[in-house]
C-alpha cells in the first residue's frame, strides 16, 4: 500500500470523470456477513462507531447509524450516491440482509472523499473517490485511511483484520479475496464505442482490465462512459493493481484517440456530453466553420469549444476570441445564446443606465 511506488498517473487530457478504490475488511473475532449474528453486527457497528473518532484531519468526519436515521440525512446521502440500501437479491438470499438495518452504518470524512460501509456485504468497505484523474493521489488517501481504520480498531478493541497468508484479505465473496481492492475509473471512450464494446472487452482483458457500465456490476452499458477498473483481486499487490489500472487506461485513451479518427475524422469529443456546445455544434456544422479564421485575432471555433472538449463539466463551453466569432460562428453562437438567454431569433437588446427611473 505504498503510493510513493505508483509510477505517473492518469494522463491529463483522458476525460476522466471521476476515480474510486476500495477495498474490504473483516474484523477478526466477528462472523462474516453470511453468518454474523445480530450480536456480532451490532458488535462490529460499535466498534467502528468508536473507532471512527480517533480519525483526524482530512480523514476525520461523522458516522450515520442507518437505524433511526433521520429522512434529511437519508436524502443527503442518497444524493450523493453514498447510501447503501436494501432490496440486493444476491445480499438477501445469501443472508446478508438479515435485520435490516441494525447494525449497519456509513462514515464519511468532511470532503465526502473517504466513506467507509459498515456491515453490507463486508462488515467494512473502505473507499476513497474524487472527481477527476488523480488516481495517485486517490490511492495515497486511500493508504493513510486504511491504517487509520486498523490502528483505531486496535486500540477500541485489541482486534487485527483477518488476513490469512494464502489468500489474503478474507472476505465473504471469494471473488475479493487476496487485496480485495477495486480500482476504477469512469472515463469516456467514444473511439472504442464506435469500433465495438466487444473489442473493447478483449483489449481489456488483455491489459487485466476489466470494463462495466456506469450503472454496476450489472446494470448494463449505456453511451460511451465506462467504469475501468483492475481484474484480479488475488496474485498482485495492491500498487500492482493500481499500477496496470493507471497503464491500462491510459493506453485505451491513446488508442481510442486513433479510434476517433477513424471513424469521426477530424470531428472533435465533446467530452461535455450534456453541454449546449454539444447540442449545437454538429459535425455539419464544424465541416461548415472549422475552416474559418475571424480577421482580428485568426480565432478559430476549435479554440472557441476548447474547454467543451477539454471538461466534462461544462454547461455553455464556448467563449469567443472577438467580436468577429459572434459572426463568423453565428451558426453555432445564434441558437446557444438563444436558448441559454431564452430570446427570440429576431431579439433586440436595449440598454438603459438612467438611474432616475428606478423605483
Amino acid at each position: 500500500m505504498d503510493p510513493t511506488k505508483i509510477k505517473g498517473n492518469i494522463v491529463g487530457d483522458a476525460p476522466v470523470h471521476s476515480t474510486r478504490i476500495r477495498v474490504g475488511r473483516s474484523i477478526d473475532g466477528f462472523g462474516l456477513s453470511p453468518g454474523i449474528t445480530k450480536e456480532q453486527r451490532v458488535g462490529v457497528e460499535q466498534l467502528m462507531a468508536s473507532a471512527v473518532q480517533n480519525f483526524t484531519g482530512g480523514l476525520a468526519g461523522k458516522y450515520y447509524p442507518l437505524t433511526g436515521m433521520e429522512e434529511s440525512v437519508r436524502q443527503q446521502l442518497v444524493d450523493d450516491h453514498f447510501l447503501f440500501v436494501s432490496g440486493d437479491r444476491n445480499l438477501t438470499v445469501a443472508g446478508m440482509e438479515r435485520d435490516w438495518p441494525e447494525g449497519r452504518g456509513i462514515f464519511h470524512n468532511a470532503e465526502k472523499t473517504f466513506l467507509i460501509w459498515v456491515n453490507e456485504e463486508d462488515q467494512l468497505r473502505i473507499i476513497s473517490m474524487q472527481m477527476g484523474g488523480d488516481v495517485k493521489g486517490v490511492f495515497e488517501r486511500l493508504a493513510k485511511g486504511i491504517k487509520a481504520v486498523g490502528d483505531s480498531v486496535k486500540k477500541e478493541s485489541g482486534k487485527e483484520f483477518c488476513l490469512d497468508s494464502k489468500y489474503g484479505y478474507i472476505h465473504s465473496c471469494p471473488t475479493n479475496l487476496g487485496t480485495g481492492m477495486r480500482a476504477s475509473v469512469h472515463v469516456d471512450l467514444p473511439g472504442w464505442t464506435a469500433h465495438g464494446v466487444d473489442k473493447l472487452q478483449a483489449r481489456c482483458e488483455e491489459l487485466h482490465l476489466q470494463p462495466r457500465g456506469t450503472r454496476g456490476e450489472s446494470g448494463g452499458q449505456t453511451g460511451h462512459t465506462y467504469d475501468i477498473s483492475n481484474k484480479h483481486r488475488l496474485g498482485y499487490s495492491e500498487v500492482q493493481l493500481v499500477q496496470k489500472m493507471i497503464d491500462g487506461v491510459n493506453n485505451l485513451w491513446e488508442e481510442d484517440k486513433k479510434y476517433q479518427k477513424q471513424y469521426f475524422g477530424d470531428f472533435p469529443f465533446i467530452a461535455s456530453q450534456h453541454s449546449l456546445v454539444a447540442k449545437y455544434v454538429t459535425k455539419e456544422k464544424w465541416d461548415q466553420l472549422k475552416n474559418i479564421k475571424t480577421k482580428t485575432s485568426g480565432f478559430t471555433l476549435e479554440k472557441a469549444i476548447a474547454c467543451a472538449v477539454q471538461f466534462n463539466n461544462q454547461h455553455c463551453g464556448i467563449y469567443a476570441g472577438d467580436w468577429d466569432s459572434y459572426k463568423d460562428f453565428a451558426p453555432v453562437f445564434d441558437p446557444l445564446i438563444q436558448e441559454y438567454h431564452g430570446i427570440s431569433p429576431d431579439a433586440k437588446h436595449t440598454s438603459d443606465m438612467d438611474p432616475t427611473k428606478i423605483k
